[in-house]
């Protein structure tokens, strides 16, 4: 008889192949003592130089197929495992509780689990957790990796980012878990691998069975364990559907960008490292509307050239020379730097608190200019002062490079992202001196409700279909028509099929999404009516909170644009 779970879509798709339990090392661990402290110190450093090891080619495997976010977590992680201070904590654990090294491992990851982190020290206790994961799994002999030798679907109680970067796409056929979200970074990575991925079942693990036979459909959220050879029959037929249905977009990608009712908008690709310009026209881009400038910024061992910086942007505007190309300047994330805030370490306060890696970027952006038609974009600025004192010092660059014969586009854009409640409330005064924005919803949602994309209890606070949310993007929509700049949302809420029709009704210019979601988003566009939209966003921002916008825009998409794809199956 089947079972039937139902979790979270997180990656579109339907899959039926076996199931392969991901052991978890993170199971308890009894503390044991030992005789030989000596072997336990090898054995634990020893575990160091493996996990470093594992974590190096995982990085080099990511670096081809993943963003900046994999490659800054990966990062994190080594420069942990290679720490003396980390190092040297355990080991002297072992010696002096005279205790194995795996216990020793397990009372460290236990005692910094029971600790209240802040912001910034809760990116190092991800990647602690992780990092242990590791090193008990090397100490126990239990896996840190799939080892598959045929192509099963993952279940596992969660998976990291540094697991899905380390996926054979070959062998993976799908992934499921007990915990998560759909905008957790990991299952964004999967989306990106293609594989279609159920999250936040509760209980896949204890469920499911090595080699069960199992259907994951990514589109609804749903889990079939041992189905039945009928069930099997309706899903396969299900896949060849939705293959179709994706070779029918693939006509799209000449296709403009127009609603049933004459209404014009454009839909830009994000873009996080090289190998994707060349997807760029296969995908049906109109430009690029968020390239992420961190790859080249994430080895502190080799700072990046402004030679190098040149090259990288000629290339990004070379890939769309009709097509605007927005470019941002870098914004690592501060969970990168030891004792750094997450709030206030971070986007343009931080680069403009150390200017020169900011004047040699601006530098190389002037330089590949001529290319190509660039928009300079500053990323999570909150005053006037700030986005001033940028101007200033790019102005400044661009006076320096002309006095020295560089060449330097007549016509620049510059712009800035709107991310932060205090950018909101100020949209009117920074539509003065912006020549576009660009919404960040993701963190744009966090700040407004000072909750995270967690797997937390409280993270249902994180909805991008808010009133609260509608309403402080129309207010930045307003105030940049007012001053007669251009907008665009390049968060992964203009990924979300219930926000879509809504943001567009709002007027937004510009919608940039990864490259897999430009053609569905342009067939729903083309399906629908801006003027009959009116209505609906109307009633929306009136509504109480997202359970109710949801249900709202879910009756009239069903309604008026049915291949919008909500329907669940039969």
């Amino acid at each position: 008889m089947s079972k039937l779970l139902s979790g979270i879509a997180a990656s579109g798709g339907i899959v039926i192949a076996p199931v392969h339990l991901l052991g978890d090392a993170k199971g308890p661990v009894e503390q044991q003592i030992t005789t030989d402290v000596n072997h336990e110190v090898e054995r634990l450093h020893d575990s160091f130089r493996i996990t470093a090891d594992e974590l190096t080619q995982i990085s080099r495997q990511a670096s081809a197929n993943y963003g900046n976010e994999v490659q800054e977590t990966l990062q994190a992680q080594l420069a942990l495992i290679n720490d003396w201070q980390f190092q040297a904590t355990l080991s002297r654990r072992v010696v002096s509780e005279k205790i194995t090294a795996a216990s020793a491992v397990q009372a460290y990851l236990d005692e910094q689990a029971g600790l209240t982190p802040s912001r910034a020290q809760q990116a190092r206790l991800t990647s602690l957790q992780d990092v242990g994961h590791r090193l008990l799994g090397h100490l126990l002999d239990r896996p840190t990796m799939p080892r598959l030798d045929h192509r099963a679907v993952i279940v596992a109680h969660q998976v990291s980012p540094s697991l899905v970067a380390s996926f054979d796409p070959r062998l993976v056929a799908g992934v499921v878990t007990d915990q998560g979200g759909a905008t957790a970074h990991s299952a964004l990575l999967v989306a990106e691998l293609g594989l279609p991925a159920v999250v936040g079942t509760h209980s896949a693990t204890t469920q499911a069975a090595e080699d069960m036979v199992a259907i994951v459909d990514g589109e609804h959220g749903k889990l079939i364990l041992q189905p039945t050879p009928q069930e099997i029959d309706h899903y396969q037929r299900l896949a060849a559907q939705y293959q179709r249905k994706q070779q029918e977009l693939g006509a799209l990608a000449t296709a403009t960008t127009v609603t049933a009712d004459g209404s014009r908008y454009k839909i830009a690709a994000n873009v996080t490292l090289p190998a994707e310009l060349k997807q760029l026209a296969q995908a049906g881009a109109e430009g690029i509307g968020l390239y992420r400038s961190e790859y080249l910024f994430l080895d502190p061992a080799r700072p990046v050239t402004e030679e190098e910086q040149v090259a990288a942007y000629k290339a990004a505007l070379l890939a769309m020379p009709k097509h605007r190309v927005v470019i941002r300047v870098q914004d690592l994330g501060a969970d990168k730097q030891p004792g750094a805030n997450l709030v206030t370490d971070r986007g343009i306060r931080r680069l403009l608190a150390d200017p020169v890696i900011l004047r040699t970027q601006l530098r190389a952006l002037l330089r590949a200019s001529v290319y190509g038609q660039l928009a300079i974009m500053f990323p999570f600025v909150a005053t006037i002062d700030e986005f001033q004192r940028a101007l200033a010092i790019l102005d400044q660059e661009k006076r320096k490079l002309v006095a020295a014969g560089h060449p330097v586009a007549e016509q620049l854009e510059v712009g800035m992202m709107i991310e932060t409640p205090a950018a909101v409330l100020m949209a009117d005064q920074f539509a003065k001196y912006a020549d576009f924005f660009s919404i960040g919803s993701n963190d744009l949602v966090q700040y407004l409700f000072a909750t995270e994309r967690t797997t937390s209890p409280l993270n249902h606070h994180y909805s991008v279909l808010n009133p609260a949310v509608l309403r402080a993007i129309r207010q930045v929509i307003q105030a940049a028509h007012a001053e007669g700049k251009w907008i665009s949302l390049c968060g992964e809420m203009a990924t979300v099929k219930l926000a879509q029709p809504l943001l567009l009704a709002m007027g937004l210019d510009e919608l940039s999404v990864p490259l897999a979601a430009i053609l569905p988003l342009r067939q729903l566009i083309r399906s629908l009516s801006v003027r009959q939209l009116q209505p609906l966003v109307k009633k929306a921002l009136a509504l109480e909170n997202d359970d109710e916008v949801a249900e709202l825009v879910e009756a009239w998409l069903a309604k008026q644009a049915p291949q919008a794809g909500l329907k669940q199956p039969d």
